[in-house]
């Protein structure tokens, strides 16, 4: 049998299935991303901090939270907003509560670049990856993102269909 579970290792179909699973994960993330940045000059990460602002109370988010909400390492995530605070999408401020503690701001320019980048960037989601799949194939790749999100314990963050 094919998808054997006993086996040690992964049977040569197995692997190619993985194989064309990663690739075209790779390429449709390449091809977003590539077209959020030539339609909004905004980076993969720029929308994953704002995106996680834009909902967030008063748009604010402690940065050891918004680390864990986009995993990413705290280092990674504080050279980055850096780079965002030059920009002035964000703003960096101590914690009220915490001695430690940094609150990260979405400001007014960062949300507007957001709002208008989130258009552009739901209809290239629609075009490239929505628009190729059937109403059905759209069920299946949510029913396999569940499986996977338990399997690797981020069943908190699974979503519900609608």
């Amino acid at each position: 049998m094919v998808y054997a579970k006993h086996r040690t290792m992964p049977t040569p179909v197995q692997l190619r299935i993985w194989r064309d699973y990663i690739e075209t994960a790779e390429a449709l993330r390449t091809r977003l991303t590539g077209r959020l940045q030539n339609e909004s000059s905004l980076s993969s990460g720029d929308y994953q901090v704002l995106l996680a602002l834009s909902e967030a109370e008063q748009h604010t988010i402690r940065s050891s939270e918004l680390a864990a909400m986009i995993g990413w390492e705290r280092s990674r995530l504080s050279h980055h907003l850096g780079r965002m605070e030059k920009r002035q999408l964000i703003r960096r401020i101590p914690c009220a509560d915490a001695v430690h503690g940094i609150d990260v701001i979405a400001t007014d320019p960062g949300l507007e670049l957001f709002r208008a980048g989130s258009v552009p960037h739901l209809r290239a989601v629609k075009e490239i990856f929505i628009d190729a799949l059937s109403p059905e194939q759209l069920i299946q790749v949510e029913d396999i993102a569940i499986v996977l999100r338990r399997h690797l314990g981020l069943d908190s963050e699974v979503g519900t269909r609608e």
